[in-house]
């Protein structure tokens, strides 16, 4: 089978996640409306949950386990995505499911029951994946998608955890807590992170970084992901060698990163030769928001600062758009593009530059608005401003999913 061929038969899940990252986006300039101005029959607290959850199965899940499955069929040579149609099938149902369900009841029986059935689909999908990479050729990918799934697996802990406290009417305010940045930190930096560097791993080979250096980076970012989860939870009463090793981990995360790009810098006539402009712009961008964002969680092992951020509603969404938007959407963005799996046009290239645009101009206000905050001052009309940059966000992404065609052979930017 030819790659046009598996990126033809990985389109209609790209595209579907796509419209799911719209959907979204919608949300998102909803909750915005509604803080700025007045929404009297939305609650804020449902949708919220709605848009989380649904950014979570919806784009970057769905998007990831197609990216992954055609990463399969590549391997193989065969259309692997007859035997995972089902498992992106349930998943994406369960997503629409948590989508109609949260912004209706919040936690309650049909959005639980459709969130169970979100990790029933990722516990299988982990399992055929993992038996399939077994029966694949060595590749340095492997390590950091088995990874993944595991970590992915883990995660789903803290929803059960959360579904078991709202099904019973008892919330434990630090057990709600410690659970909900859980799952946040093993989707974020487990699932999410280790799958898009398992896709791109094969690039930094390919670009002469050994594989036995990738899997002493590996290494460290793996053995740190565990302990840098307490990070979240530093307002808890921690032994002090579980700080010790907290504080260890968020360093060594930082010297793995910097690692990486240290060998990387050398090597960017590569990127040049190998990658088109938008793309490499659009990587770029996501490891400069990665590097922000270690850096950020390494300052963090501070206890006052650690203290003083979770103190400011604006510093926490701003840092977790910072991953969800800035290292991982934008990546994933950049992936699509790099491997060509749309028409690239350049009506689908000023879409892609306003989303960005939208993105980036989102996290500075949210960096104004959470430093003023710490200094006990406002901002007038920031929850205007902040409610256009999701404006931006959104018509971006609509002129991505209007302009966006099936891959073709003649597939090139000056079209």
């Amino acid at each position: 089978m030819s790659t046009l061929q598996l990126k033809s038969r990985s389109y209609l899940w790209l595209r579907i996640s796509i419209i799911n990252l719209l959907i979204v986006s919608l949300l998102g300039v909803t909750l915005r409306y509604k803080i700025a101005f007045s929404l009297k029959f939305v609650d804020q607290k449902y949708l919220l949950h709605g848009h989380s959850h649904f950014a979570f199965a919806g784009w970057v899940t769905q998007a990831l386990m197609a990216l992954l499955v055609l990463h399969l069929s590549k391997r193989f040579a065969n259309d692997m995505f007859k035997r995972y149609n089902w498992v992106l099938l349930l998943n994406l149902l369960s997503a629409y499911g948590m989508l109609i369900s949260f912004p209706i009841q919040g936690y309650a029986f049909f959005s639980i029951l459709f969130s169970v059935i979100s990790i029933i689909a990722s516990y299988i999908f982990s399992f055929m994946y993992w038996r399939d990479l077994k029966k694949s050729e060595p590749h340095p990918s492997k390590m950091w998608f088995r990874a993944a799934l595991i970590f992915n697996v883990i995660s789903s802990a803290g929803a059960f955890s959360l579904a078991g406290m709202m099904a019973t009417h008892s919330v434990n305010q630090h057990l709600y807590l410690s659970s909900v940045y859980y799952f946040l930190h093993f989707q974020y930096n487990g699932w999410f992170f280790f799958a898009i560097f398992g896709l791109f791993c094969g690039t930094f080979v390919r670009m002469g970084i050994s594989p036995a250096t990738m899997k002493k980076i590996f290494l460290i970012f793996v053995s740190a992901c565990v302990p840098a989860y307490f990070l979240s939870v530093l307002w808890l009463p921690l032994p002090l060698i579980l700080y010790i090793i907290i504080v260890v981990a968020a360093i060594a995360q930082v010297i793995a990163w910097f690692w990486l790009v240290k060998l990387i810098i050398p090597r960017l006539s590569y990127f040049k030769i190998e990658f088109v402009a938008l793309a490499r712009w659009l990587f770029g961008l996501s490891a400069i928001a990665l590097t922000i964002k270690l850096l950020l969680q390494a300052g963090s092992v501070i206890p006052a600062l650690s203290k003083l951020s979770y103190s400011f509603r604006p510093i926490i969404i701003g840092y977790l758009h910072l991953i969800l938007l800035g290292i991982i959407t934008i990546f994933l963005l950049g992936y699509f593009v790099h491997k060509r799996l749309f028409h690239m046009s350049k009506l689908l290239f000023a879409g892609i530059i306003l989303f960005t645009l939208g993105i980036i101009l989102n996290e500075l206000l949210l960096m104004i608005q959470g430093i003023e905050g710490m200094n006990y001052t406002g901002i007038p009309y920031i929850n205007i401003y902040l409610f256009a940059a999701a404006l931006i966000i959104f018509f971006g992404l609509l002129f991505i999913n209007i302009t966006i065609k099936r891959p073709s052979e003649s597939n090139s930017l000056a079209e």
